[in-house]
């Protein structure tokens, strides 16, 4: 009997043409470190009475599918989640160098199909209906550099066999937590020791009434950008913004080279005064956790800048 092993799993991913129909083809292979999406099915306690001390039978209740992968951040397979996340990006180019511009606050994004493959079992594990709810990256001085995406799905199914057995594969590049930099007018942070930045499509399960268990849609909500700094206590540039309640622009990115790179630009963020607290006798550090909000002027909260030799997504 074989046993299912992580290092053996693959992860295919496709766009749908409809709502919950799985793609028959045109899936694309890519990296992910760990993923918690499946389907969840709760039992609910019979409250009948008149048969006894011992309970009767439960009931199952619905349907849940949702979780969060966690993948690497790779120049050219992170713009297939770029996209989930934020719809279909704008794309320009320069000889083989393409810039993929992606913007917050679309009306409507794609839906997808996902399958996790486990060729031990065998056992294909296909989700359809898949959205995007939300991206986190994280910066920190060390470690590998990946990004979670939280995902919700309609539906959940199993086969013994891989629905494409030939999907397309980008190359892998691999990047560091010491390849990201933190940006503020234009200038680098001095002093900080992590950053992280959530924007979130804050989805709605639409539950209506039927009798597979599953949800009727997956809608969008107002959107949200979040996030925090923590910084050395060296001077008062973030903290008087914080204080006057200034907005500050924040760009985060990770950069190998000039046609290699990311930039995740957060448009007018607001500071709250953070406690500096004295925990001993080592440095006195800062924690302000941001909030965004729409630049006026520019019409959105956050552009996600993808720099890579990809042609489209």
């Amino acid at each position: 009997m074989s046993r299912a092993y992580g290092w053996n799993a693959q992860l295919l991913i496709a766009e749908e043409s409809e709502y919950g129909v799985l793609p028959d083809s045109g899936y694309r292979q890519i990296p992910f470190i760990s993923s918690s999406l499946d389907s969840e099915q709760s039992l609910v306690s019979s409250n009948v009475l008149g048969l006894g001390r011992d309970p009767t039978q439960p009931f199952q209740d619905v349907i849940n599918v949702d979780g969060d992968m966690a993948i690497p951040i790779d120049f050219r397979n992170i713009g297939v989640w770029l996209r989930a996340i934020f719809g279909a990006p704008t794309t320009t180019n320069e000889e083989t160098v393409y810039t993929h511009t992606f913007e917050s606050g679309k009306t409507s994004i794609p839906s997808y199909s996902l399958e996790i493959g486990l060729p031990e079992v065998p056992q294909y594990i296909r989700f359809s209906g898949v959205r995007a709810n939300s991206i986190a990256f994280n910066f920190a001085r060390s470690d590998e550099a990946q990004a979670t995406i939280n995902l919700m799905a309609q539906g959940e199914s199993g086969s013994e066999t891989t629905i494409e057995s030939s999907a397309e594969v980008y190359a892998y590049t691999r990047v560091s937590q010491f390849q990201g930099y933190i940006k503020s007018g234009g200038e680098l942070l001095a002093n900080i020791t992590s950053a992280s930045a959530t924007y979130s499509n804050n989805l709605e399960k639409i539950e209506t009434i039927r009798n597979d268990g599953k949800v009727e849609a997956i809608d969008l909500g107002v959107a949200s950008l979040t996030g925090s700094i923590s910084a050395k206590y060296a001077d008062n540039i973030l903290l008087d913004k914080a204080r006057a309640g200034t907005p500050v622009d924040i760009e985060l990115g990770y950069q190998l080279s000039d046609s290699m790179k990311l930039v995740i630009s957060c448009h007018e963020v607001y500071l709250p005064k953070p406690k500096r607290s004295i925990d001993g006798p080592g440095g006195i550090e800062c924690s302000y956790d941001f909030q965004g909000a729409k630049e006026q002027d520019l019409g959105k909260m956050m552009t996600v800048t993808l720099v890579n030799d990809v042609e489209s997504y």
